[in-house]
């Protein structure tokens, strides 16, 4: 039945989709101010028509928050439904086969920023919910709250969350936000890293120098930096910041032995992404130094003359963001301090160093003896045909671990992503297949969940 109502109502679904990727919502980006609130209007809309008795745009210290609900029964079990409507910046833009806020479907895939990350998910969630109260089939009580500052951090939400704990009371918290293994290897995500983010700024000079007349004499900021980025990682890929592995949990034997048994090419793997050769901490296999390791990045560094053609200077400046994903038991305020003051120990004389830390936030790892991970489990198999594989994520949704800290409530990550949606990317996708099969997942969950 609900294979024939998605067929019977495809294009209708799609167009209220592409209405949300319409709106560049980049929340990192002040010149996207009111397209915040414009998406978060729509996404109101959609929650009301989708059959939600009470919908409200709510203000935050940041951008607004939606949040709908539908209660059946004030005695049944309630699912709080978390997403985001905000999306990364699309740069660069010429990189980019069509436009990234107008969606184009090419070889059963939509083409758009935010088709996947998260729009194109946290729609699955409003048309499996739209399914079961079009067909009389909810029998417990659905709460939505969308946000739109995950991109950045989410630095409203648990402000919002604090104030709101009645409101946002519930069983269990629903999120699509993440990925599979692979269109055929259905998977449940039991575990995600955390994240600490820097801009890291190094000053020389009081102005740009000629470097023939000052070169080899002064501190050039850039190779400063470069140097302190490059200490920070040891050539067996361990992180070098002091007290980094206080508290990393060392992943067991049998969970070790678990994610040896996932299927893996690594070869397809290096292939799909066009490298050589893999990398990262000696000891550890790919798929675990992705995702129940910690690791470190730069990811951003800039200074000095980038324009066309020469300009021989040794810059006042330079600057980097850098990133640390971290595992459970890591506290992201810990490594944050221990980062600030560890660059600020080993400038080079001849430059000062100012570290702001941008955002960041706890690991999470979801119990599978929860009842509502066996209903997702359920679900998976009535869409992809098999159960699904229990998997930690490398990647990091800081608002989860503040969801259990601040509400008190677990989350299930049902996510429908794949890696080759290329989210954050130029020429993000999320095929039309996946779109349909999660939403059967997700209805299937909520009748699992009943029982």
């Amino acid at each position: 039945m609900i294979q024939k109502y998605i067929e019977e109502n495809e294009s209708r679904m799609l167009e209220e989709l592409f209405s949300l990727i319409r709106i560049p919502s980049v929340s990192s980006q002040s010149e996207h101010k009111e397209d915040m609130v414009c998406c978060a209007n729509r996404w109101a809309e959609l929650l009301k028509a989708a059959g939600a008795d009470r919908v409200e745009v709510m203000p935050s210290a940041g951008n607004p928050m939606v949040y709908a609900e539908k209660i059946v029964d004030e005695a049944a079990p309630t699912v709080l439904v978390y997403g985001h409507y905000d999306v990364m910046p699309v740069e660069p833009l010429d990189q980019w086969v069509s436009n990234p806020f107008e969606p184009e479907i090419r070889d059963g895939r939509i083409y758009a920023r935010g088709a996947d990350d998260d729009k194109g998910q946290s729609f699955i969630q409003c048309k499996a919910f739209e399914y079961l109260v079009s067909h009389g089939l909810l029998r417990h009580n659905v709460k939505f709250i969308l946000e739109g500052e995950e991109e950045i951090g989410s630095p409203s939400l648990e402000s919002f969350c604090e104030q709101h704990k009645y409101l946002l009371r519930a069983d269990i918290i629903l999120v699509s936000d993440t990925s599979m293994l692979s269109a055929s290897l259905p998977s449940l995500t039991t575990g995600l890293r955390g994240l600490s983010y820097w801009q890291v700024e190094v000053t020389g000079p009081n102005r740009d120098l000629h470097s023939g007349h000052f070169g080899g004499a002064v501190m050039n900021p850039i190779n400063a930096l470069c140097q302190m980025i490059a200490s920070l990682t040891d050539a067996d890929g361990r992180i070098t910041l002091p007290g980094f592995y206080d508290d990393v949990e060392e992943v067991p034997a049998e969970e070790r032995e678990m994610i040896a048994r996932i299927p893996f090419d690594e070869e397809q793997y290096k292939a799909a992404i066009g490298i050589d050769e893999v990398w990262g901490e000696k000891g550890y296999s790919t798929l675990e130094r992705n995702s129940c390791r910690p690791s470190f990045d730069c990811c951003g560094i800039w200074g000095g003359y980038t324009g066309e053609g020469a300009k021989t200077v040794i810059p006042s400046k330079a600057y980097a963001k850098l990133s640390t994903r971290l595992v459970p038991h890591q506290s992201n305020a810990k490594i944050s301090r221990l980062m600030v003051e560890h660059l600020q120990r080993i400038a080079p004389p001849g430059v000062h160093v100012k570290v702001e830390c941008l955002h960041g936030g706890e690991g999470y790892v979801c119990p599978i003896s929860l009842p509502a991970y066996q209903a997702a489990e359920q679900g998976f198999e009535k869409a992809f045909g098999k159960r699904p594989l229990p998997v930690r994520r490398g990647g990091s949704i800081p608002i989860i671990a503040t969801f259990e800290q601040v509400l008190g409530i677990k989350t299930i990550l049902m996510g429908f992503g794949l890696e080759s949606n290329a989210i954050h990317s130029p020429n993000e996708s999320f095929p039309l297949d996946m779109l349909r099969k999660g939403i059967i997942a997700v209805a299937q969950f909520h009748l699992c969940y009943d029982k």
